[in-house]
């Protein structure tokens, strides 16, 4: 009693009574944080981050309260910015059991999101412990009420409240530094909302993603269609025709794409110790059925993966800063591939990843761009070691998804995205007993194992294509999507490609950024490694003449590889770049023949500055077309505008089941064509953890935000 009466006294004073409402509100973020919502605490820095974070945005929104001296308006505006706080804290509890994703600002104001995720199920998605969330507030008001906290008439010197303001200003910004030692360029690279919330709190993420949605509000609502003619202009100008020995070689085939995640070219033909790193790879880039390119450099930006995955499927640039899966793609017009070859060719498209679906906010792009199916890990067991922190193994995504495509209707466009090949490039022991480097960097020597545990994955799912008739029928297309060796490691690296640390520099950085590119087009014979210079950009508009569709009349920013108009100078996403003759960095160019720096001619004067305006242009257009989303304007012949609202990502192997029940003997699946029989037993793999039993821990928490929308039906 006497601690009880010692608190209600202070409580009695204004400084005890906001320190109460700051306590109470960070008990009930605590509450929100380890119960009900999934922020993948990793270790203990990060636990000290997520233990402050919701202090100084509290604090700074209770200190309004302490400018107002009469204290009938400092008591109800207090209670007033806890209520609305804490209405902002249970909206995202709710909505995140839903959706296993934060309410952004376009959420809350838009009324069929709201709508959709919070009114005829809100009920059903309460729990008995959500009274913490509200019961501070009805006891404080009750205590007020009741005179056990007493009213304190005393005004308190405006100074104080600014001293509170100023120090929760900077409060926020050692919580900020901090965020950004853990994770650098947190506010930039967004790719997972989760991160904002795990590092700012709430409050911080919901400022932060209305002043980024008010901005791209902005741009969007002043944009004209006239804004689209220079795209147009550049875009048709910069087109190249295809090639008539290429054009149409693939044409009705089904579609493979695997995204071999943070795969460099210098694996390819890489030994160590002898052994080679991707023999399996090694043979497809050579054969003589593939087209492989030793020129292909990545250009992605802060977007990482999912520039890459936006570049192959538009052809347009990430964003110059984030992602623009992430900041854009909810809302985004794409003419992206799934859609093009649905409606020129009546592809079906489908995705295979063992990640969560609203990584890199994948499950509300990929409605845009038109994909009928996103087989994520919801749709897979990963449980115990079957997953890494990325999701399932590469050698289990490829095995499983057998289940799904063998029932998707052909020909298809489907898209592996694996996970295993990813920093911090771990990897449990049995799986795999490669000898690797010896280079004392953890980074690098794991790097070549789990590059090799890929190819073997691969080798497998080709050795099913290869059984049960697929592959003849298959084009495959294999890329890089990025960099796995970042620049800080690439000095280490150098000891294990043979070079000397102590002479690298940023020319030698750049000359890293290749990637593979392998299409493998089963039954041709007069493969080749192509020396051509080439990018990521430039996937699309290759793939499409070669499936016999014509891009001209679509905006992508890429031309043919296989042309020969083909442009073979590569943008970089910071504006530097890479033709056969020469490296720009920061204005510098490097002779690629030599690798030093240039003191050029009047007559290289003149390429040079011809292809850096060339590459500002090209960037700069494909920012203002996506930013401003001005293909909402631009309406190609025989191309349908994508809704969103048409696709559902729950429940879709009986969906796949109900389209072949439908069409009967006209069924053009797998399953179907192998008279109704599973073609699971066609496919060997050596992956240890087939074996394991299903446990209930679990390295990823799955999730599905389609999973609980009734209408799975579409």
């Amino acid at each position: 009693m006497k601690y009880l009466s010692w608190a209600l006294e202070k409580c009695s004073t204004r400084k005890g009574f906001i320190v109460l409402l700051i306590i109470c509100f960070w008990a009930k973020t605590m509450l929100a944080y380890f119960v009900d919502l999934g922020l993948g605490i990793t270790n203990p820095f990060q636990f000290l981050i997520v233990l402050i974070n919701p202090l100084a945005t509290t604090t700074l929104l209770l200190s309004i309260a302490l400018y107002f001296k009469k204290s009938r308006f400092f008591y109800p505006l207090a209670i007033l910015i806890s209520i609305l706080n804490t209405v902002l804290l249970y909206l995202n509890v709710i909505y995140f059991r839903e959706f296993t994703d934060f309410m952004t600002v376009s959420t809350m104001t838009g009324y069929s999101k709201v709508n959709q995720g919070l009114s005829g199920s809100s009920l059903a998605l309460t729990n008995v412990h959500d009274i913490l969330y509200w019961i501070d507030l009805i006891v404080i008001i009750g205590l007020l009420v009741f005179r056990k906290i007493k009213i304190d008439p005393r005004p308190l010197n405006r100074r104080i409240g600014l001293a509170v303001t100023s120090f929760s200003v900077l409060f926020f910004a050692v919580n900020l530094s901090l965020a950004e030692m853990d994770r650098p360029q947190l506010l930039t690279r967004t790719f997972d909302r989760a991160y904002i919330v795990k590092y700012l709190g709430l409050d911080a993420f919901t400022v932060y993603d209305g002043l980024k949605s008010q901005h791209n509000n902005d741009l969007r609502a002043t944009a004209t269609k006239s804004e689209l003619n220079d795209v147009l202009k550049f875009t048709r100008k910069h087109y190249a025709k295809p090639n008539k020995k290429f054009y149409g070689i693939a044409k009705g085939k089904n579609v493979i794409v695997i995204h071999l995640e943070s795969f460099q070219q210098f694996l390819i033909g890489k030994k160590i110790n002898g052994q080679e790193v991707t023999p399996f790879l090694n043979k497809l880039y050579k054969s003589k059925s593939s087209y492989a390119f030793k020129n292909f450099f990545h250009q992605v930006g802060q977007g990482k993966t999912s520039d890459a995955e936006n570049m192959l499927e538009t052809s347009t640039y990430g964003l110059p800063q984030g992602s623009l899966f992430a900041q854009l793609g909810s809302d985004n017009t794409f003419q992206a591939a799934p859609a093009i070859l649905k409606q020129r060719r009546g592809y079906t498209s489908a995705v295979f990843h063992g990640n969560i679906a609203s990584f890199w906010n994948r499950n509300n792009v990929y409605k845009n761009m038109g994909y009928q199916y996103f087989f994520d890990a919801s749709y897979y067991n990963t449980t115990g070691d079957r997953s890494l922190g990325y999701g399932l193994k590469d050698k289990l995504l490829f095995r499983d998804s057998v289940k799904y495509l063998q029932n998707l209707q052909q020909p298809f466009y489907v898209k592996y995205i694996t996970v295993t090949n990813h920093f911090p490039y771990d990897l449990d022991k049995e799986d795999t007993n490669f000898k690797t480097t010896n280079t004392g960097d953890d980074v690098v020597d794991n790097y070549f194992l789990t590059a090799h545990y890929l190819d073997q994955a691969v080798h497998e799912f080709y050795n099913y294509l290869r059984k049960t008739g697929l592959l003849k029928h298959s084009l495959i297309l294999l890329y890089g999507d990025h960099y796995g060796i970042s620049n800080s490691e690439n000095t280490n690296l150098a000891k294990a490609l043979g070079k000397n640390p102590d002479d690298w520099n940023d020319f030698d950085n750049a000359q890293l950024q290749r990637v593979p590119l392998i299409i493998d087009v089963p039954g041709q014979k007069n493969g080749f490694v192509s020396k051509k210079y080439a990018g990521e950009i430039d996937v699309l508009p290759t793939l499409m003449h070669l499936l016999g569709i014509s891009s001209k009349r679509y905006v992508q920013f890429g031309t043919d590889i296989l042309s020969k108009q083909h442009d073979q100078v590569v943008a970089f996403r910071n504006q530097d770049w890479v033709s056969p003759a020469f490296t720009s960095l920061s204005g510098d160019i490097y002779s690629n023949k030599t690798g030093q720096l240039l003191k050029l001619t009047k007559r290289q004067q003149a390429q040079v500055k011809k292809d850096k305006e060339r590459v500002q242009t090209e960037l700069s257009l494909s920012d203002s077309l996506n930013e401003k989303n001005l293909l909402r304007f631009y309406h190609p012949k025989g191309f349908t505008a994508i809704d969103p609202r048409n696709y559902n990502y729950a429940d879709l192997y009986q969906k796949e089941k109900r389209i072949e029940n439908r069409l009967g003997k006209k069924s053009t699946s797998i399953y179907s064509k192998n008279g109704d029989k599973s073609t699971w037993k066609e496919y060997f793999t050596d992956a240890p953890e087939i074996h394991h039993k299903t446990t209930d821990s679990n390295r990823i928490k799955i999730t599905n935000p389609d999973a609980n929308n009734n209408d799975s039906s579409r």
